[in-house]
């Protein structure tokens, strides 16, 4: 394993991820192209199994193979508690206020919600696949993050606990995605007053009842408020209110317009 090492970085926070005795070369693998996803790159593991570049670790790895798995470095957690502040996972929380290894804990989100204020260098460790990280080692950080799943079975496969941690943490580790912005993609508000304007006057045409013209109209301005429309959005529904108010205008001038 390299000594080379590049931390998912957010302002000043850094990310590594820790693994401790993973059993199965096969979710190293997962982890790692999780992490890529998520852009992490920097992988210790305490007392890994072999990972053979032609095995289970590198075949499930995808595209990290060529760069977080090969990478990652072998330390102990001794080692990650004096560098970094500590987060570990359990599947575990035994809510109650009297155990104070387990308790309090924060799920997911509320973990990302708690580092927006703060720049720090932060470790998300990992247990065993079997047993997860034991209370000794719990004890030695600085919080427990438990993912809420159904009581009835609780335990989460190690990759995909790992993979719903880095995805809540993601907006403080990538910077850009494949997803469009969508808020640049919303109808300017001329557009979506055309809108408005032909909606009022479909209500004419069909001779809406005026007592309930005013509160209709709120609806609509409410109702697209609410759903921020796109500029194709705005001009279908703008084509389509005043379509329907010429057809009820004119039904055989619009009949004979659509022949």
């Amino acid at each position: 394993m390299s000594g080379d090492r590049d931390a998912g970085t957010g302002g000043g926070r850094e990310f590594v991820v820790v693994v401790v005795e993973p059993e199965t070369p096969g979710n190293v693998g997962t982890i790692a192209r999780a992490m890529k996803n998520f852009g992490i790159y920097d992988l210790r593991l305490v007392d890994p199994p072999e990972l053979d570049p032609d095995g289970e670790a590198y075949g499930f790895a995808g595209h990290a193979r060529e760069d977080v798995l090969p990478n990652a470095t072998e330390t102990t957690l001794e080692e990650v508690v004096e560098e970094f502040h500590t987060i570990g996972t359990t599947a575990v929380s035994h809510e109650d206020s009297t155990r104070h290894i387990r308790y309090p804990f924060k799920t997911p989100v509320e973990i990302a919600d708690s580092l927006e204020s703060v720049e720090t260098k932060t470790a998300l460790v990992f247990g065993r696949e079997g047993t997860g990280l034991d209370n000794e080692e719990l004890a030695m950080l600085d919080e427990v993050c438990c993912i809420p799943a159904d009581d009835r079975y609780p335990v989460l496969n190690l990759g995909q606990a790992a993979t719903i941690l880095m995805y809540e943490l993601r907006r403080f580790t990538v910077e850009e995605t494949q997803l469009p912005d969508v808020e640049r993609e919303r109808a300017s508000e001329a557009e979506i007053e055309v809108v408005y304007r032909f909606f009022d006057e479909l209500l004419d045409a069909v001779d809406y009842r005026e007592h309930k013209r005013t509160k209709t109209s709120r609806m609509m301005r409410r109702l697209l408020g609410r759903a921020h429309p796109t500029e194709r959005e705005a001009a279908t529904l703008t084509g389509v209110f005043r379509r329907a108010a010429e057809a009820v205008r004119d039904p055989d001038r619009f009949r004979d317009d659509e022949n």
